[in-house]
C-alpha cells in the first residue's frame, strides 16, 4: 500500500469501529443507566430505539450525501456530530435529555459507515481492494469482542457515563488522520437528494415505534397513541408510493423485482428482528433477574463474535460452491433451537449448562447465515448496483432492529421476570424459523458459483460487504 492508501484504510477502519463498538456495548450499560436514571424498561427500550430511529432511517439518505458532497466530508462531519452526541450523553443528567443525545448519535453513525466504506472502493482496486475489504472486516470485527469487554469493565468498576466517553479516543484520531490525508475526489457528482422521502422515512417509522413502546403505559384507546401509529402509517404507505415517482428514489423499486434480492431482504429482516430481540432480552435479564455482572453478561455473547470472525468465511465458501440457499434455510432454524434450549433458565442462571449450550448453536446458526445471505443479495444484482443494494440491506436490518426492540415493551408486559423472558426467547424463535422458511422456499441458488463477500454483524445490524462477483452468476440468478 502507498502511504495514502495505508491512512485511507486507518480512516475507513476507525470511522466504522465507533458505531460497531456504540452497538456492542449498549445493552450492557442499560441497567446501570436505568438505575441511576430511572424509567424502566421503557426507558432502555427508548434508549436503544432512539439511535436505530435516526440511524436505520438516515443511512440511506447518507449514501447520497456521501456522492453529493464527499466521502470525506460526510465522515468528518459524521465523526464529529456522533462524537459530541457522546460526551453530552456521558454528561446527561436525565434520561430524556439521554435519549435525545442518542437520537442524534444515530444521525452521526448514519453519516460513518457508507462514507468510510466508499473510501475504500474509491482508494483501491481490483485484488488490492479485496484485501483492504477484508482487512477492515477484521480489524472493525474487533469491536465486537472489545465492546462488551471494555463496556463491563466501565460499568462494574468506573461507570457507565465513560463507555460513551471511551468513543471520544478514536473519533479524535480518524480527524487527526483525516487532516493528513490528501484525497483528491472530495465530490464526485451532484446527485439529487431526496429529502422528503428521508422526512416520510423517519415519521413513518417513528410514530409506529413511539406507539409499541408507551401502549403499555397509555393503552392503544389513548389518543397519544394511536395517533402517532396512524400518522406513521399514513407516512410510510406515502413514502412507498413516493418511491415509485420519484426520477431518484432513496429505494429504487425495480431491484425488488430481482426475486433472490427481494426474498434476501425478507430474510434479512427477520434474521436480525430476531437477533435484535434475543440480544436484548438476554443481556438485560442476566444482569437484573440473574444478577449477573455487567461484565460476565457483556462476555456472555463472546461465542458469537468469535464464530463470526472464524467461522463465516469458511461457510461463505462453502456456499459459494453449493449455493447460499441451504445456508440460508438451516442457518436461522439452528440459531432458533440455540433460543429454545435457553429456556431451561430459571430465576437463578448457571450459565454454563443453561445458557451456553444454547448461544453456542446460536453462534453456529449465525456463521452459516450471514455471509451466503449477503451474497444472495448482492450476487442477484448487477455490480454497479452493489452500493445501493447494500445499502438497502443494512437499511433493511437496522429498522428490523428497531421494530424488534420496540416490541420488546408489547412481549415482556410490564415487567422482565421468567415467565416473559421465556415468551421472548420463543417469540425470537420462531421468527428465526420463519426467517429460514422464507429462505428455503424463496431463494434460488445460481447455476455458476459466486464469491462470497463477508459481512459484519452486530446486535442491531449487518453491514455487507460487496466484492468482484462473477457477472454470468447475476444474468442465472435474475
Amino acid at each position: 500500500m502507498t502511504r495514502q492508501q495505508r491512512l485511507t484504510l486507518a480512516i475507513s477502519v476507525l470511522g466504522a469501529f465507533v458505531t460497531f463498538l456504540d452497538g456492542s456495548v449498549i445493552n450492557v450499560a442499560l441497567p446501570a443507566i436505568s438505575k441511576e436514571l430511572g424509567g424502566g424498561i421503557t426507558a432502555q427500550l427508548w434508549i436503544v430505539d432512539a439511535y436505530l430511529i435516526s440511524l436505520g432511517t438516515l443511512v440511506l439518505l447518507a449514501g447520497s450525501l456521501s456522492d453529493a458532497y464527499g466521502q470525506l466530508r460526510i465522515l468528518r462531519i459524521g465523526l464529529i456530530g456522533f462524537g459530541s452526541a457522546s460526551l453530552l450523553i456521558a454528561v446527561a443528567p436525565n434520561t430524556e435529555l439521554l435519549i435525545a443525545l442518542r437520537a442524534i448519535q444515530g444521525i452521526g453513525g448514519a453519516l460513518l459507515v457508507p462514507s468510510s466504506l466508499a473510501l475504500i472502493i474509491s482508494a483501491f482496486k481490483g485484488p488490492a481492494q479485496a484485501r483492504a475489504i477484508g482487512m477492515w472486516t477484521g480489524l472493525t470485527a474487533s469491536a465486537f469482542i472489545a465492546g462488551p469487554l471494555v463496556g463491563g469493565l466501565f460499568v462494574d468498576y468506573l461507570s457507565w457515563r465513560l463507555v460513551f466517553a471511551v468513543n471520544l479516543v478514536p473519533i479524535a484520531t480518524t480527524l487527526v488522520l483525516i487532516a493528513l490525508l490528501k484525497h483528491p475526489k472530495e465530490r464526485t457528482k451532484h446527485a439529487p437528494i431526496d429529502w422528503v422521502s428521508a422526512v416520510l422515512g423517519i415519521v413513518g417509522l417513528g410514530g409506529p415505534v413511539y406507539a409499541l413502546i408507551e401502549q403499555a403505559s397509555f393503552g392503544w384507546a389513548n389518543p397519544t397513541i394511536y395517533i402517532p401509529c396512524a400518522v406513521g402509517v399514513i407516512a410510510i404507505t406515502a413514502f412507498v408510493f413516493r418511491q415509485r415517482a420519484v426520477s431518484n428514489p432513496m429505494i429504487p423499486p425495480q431491484l425488488f423485482t430481482v426475486r433472490n434480492f427481494a426474498v434476501g431482504n425478507i430474510a434479512t429482516a427477520l434474521f436480525y428482528a430476531a437477533l435484535s430481540l434475543g440480544g436484548f432480552v438476554i443481556t438485560v435479564y442476566l444482569q437484573e433477574v440473574a444478577g449477573y455482572s455487567a461484565t460476565f453478561a457483556g462476555l456472555s455473547g463472546l461465542p458469537i463474535s468469535i464464530a463470526s470472525i472464524f467461522l463465516a468465511s469458511r461457510f461463505g465458501t462453502l456456499a459459494g460452491k453449493h449455493g447460499p440457499r441451504w445456508f440460508m434455510g438451516f442457518g436461522p432454524i439452528l440459531a432458533g433451537v440455540g433460543y429454545l434450549l435457553i429456556l431451561a433458565t430459571g430465576t437463578h442462571v448457571d450459565y454454563w449448562t443453561e445458557v451456553l449450550p444454547g448461544i453456542v448453536l446460536l453462534a453456529i446458526g449465525l456463521a452459516a447465515t450471514v455471509s451466503p445471505l449477503t451474497a444472495a443479495v448482492l450476487g442477484a444484482i448487477p455490480p454497479e448496483r452493489a452500493g445501493i443494494g447494500s445499502a438497502i440491506n443494512n437499511a433493511a436490518s437496522r429498522v428490523a432492529g428497531l421494530v424488534a426492540t420496540a416490541v420488546v415493551g408489547v412481549i415482556l408486559g410490564e415487567q422482565l421476570n421468567e415467565a416473559s423472558f421465556h415468551r421472548a426467547l420463543i417469540v425470537t424463535a420462531i421468527i428465526l424459523f420463519v426467517a429460514g422458511g422464507v429462505s428455503l422456499a424463496g431463494i434460488r441458488n445460481p447455476k455458476t458459483a459466486v464469491q462470497i463477500p463477508l459481512a459484519i454483524t452486530t446486535q442491531t445490524g449487518c453491514i455487507p460487504l460487496p466484492t468482484q462477483t462473477d457477472d454470468d452468476a447475476f444474468q442465472h440468478v435474475a
